[in-house]
């Protein structure tokens, strides 16, 4: 955690949010700091919160028991509301997340804003306005989960994609790409990313779908590489030699060669053979040679190259 972070206190009652909403909203929340206390309220003797239950241990959220001792009568807001102030006067957070759709919490949302703390409301659709206006920011659940609906529709061909470069950069910097290190790094790009979405429970299980990549196993270690269809490639590399050579000694510039090798092979990506660069993949082709810089390269059949030197 950062030093100069912020941190909340998240208070969630129980009654009146469902638990489907929990992962947007420790999403959502996350943009404004970091969150220090996890509490949520409510009779957990009772069947109505069940769902709560089974999401609690896997989001480190601490239960707070309250006995509804009179029908009617919502022992949950106070138990809230006397938390909330005793957290407040610990000095330890720069503010507050209160999650409900529950009015009666309007009055403690303005203290604490007294108290100039950030107040952060998030409750569904049918929160009344009262409890809205009194927090410093509303955000209505529905929203978050349609957003979360969203962004983890991230397609196959996106994650096949991102892989296939983070092999290439490290490749290109003579370095092996790890199975840890692409878990990793896909959480990064896409913060929901689970495989689990996708019917796999395991990450090398999914990756070993993508025709485009290889798992290499070696004992307990999992690297992650370019599948190559040999075949393919010997197509395409014989396809570059024949075009350079029928070029002769005048050569054939590099941006020439590219339009004509994406006109006749559709799908030719330079990245599913390890290169970032066109120019790096065709120079690493044998009787070829390359010569100038940036957009005036040309590239030069090895005969013609010996020719020109005995001249």
């Amino acid at each position: 955690m950062k030093e100069n972070e912020n941190k909340y206190a998240l208070l969630i009652d129980a009654d009146n949010v469902s638990a489907k909403y929990i992962k947007p909203i420790l999403d959502e929340l996350s943009k404004y700091g970091n969150v220090t206390y996890k509490r949520i309220y409510g009779d957990w003797t009772t069947t109505h919160n069940a769902s709560w239950k089974e999401v609690l241990l896997e989001n480190s959220i601490m239960p707070i028991q309250q006995y509804s001792y009179t029908q009617g009568k919502n022992a949950t807001d106070s138990a809230m509301i006397i938390d909330a102030m005793d957290i407040l006067y610990t000095g330890k957070v720069d503010g507050f997340c209160i999650v409900s759709s529950d009015s009666d919490f309007t009055r403690l949302a303005s203290r604490l804003r007294e108290s100039g703390q950030n107040v952060i409301g998030m409750g569904e659709e049918k929160t009344p306005t009262a409890f809205r206006q009194a927090c410093n920011i509303f955000t209505t659940l529905e929203l978050l989960l349609s957003d979360e609906e969203e962004s983890a529709a991230v397609s196959k061909n996106q994650i096949e994609e991102a892989v296939i470069k983070i092999i290439t950069e490290n490749q290109n910097n003579g370095r092996e790409t790890g199975l840890a290190e692409v878990g990793n790094r896909l959480v990064k790009l896409y913060p929901d990313f689970d495989v689990r979405g996708y019917g796999y429970s395991m990450l090398y299980k999914f990756l070993e779908t993508f025709p485009k990549l290889k798992i290499i196993r070696e004992g307990t270690l999992m690297t992650v590489t370019l599948y190559e269809d040999p075949g393919k490639r010997e197509g395409i590399e014989k396809y570059i030699v024949d075009e350079v050579k029928k070029s002769g000694k005048q050569g054939l510039s590099l941006g020439t060669l590219g339009q004509r090798i994406h006109t006749h092979f559709k799908d030719f990506q330079v990245r599913d053979y390890g290169y970032s660069q066109l120019k790096n993949y065709i120079a690493s082709i044998p009787y070829i040679h390359t010569e100038g810089e940036g957009n005036q390269i040309t590239i030069f059949y090895e005969e013609e190259k010996l020719r020109r030197r005995r001249k």
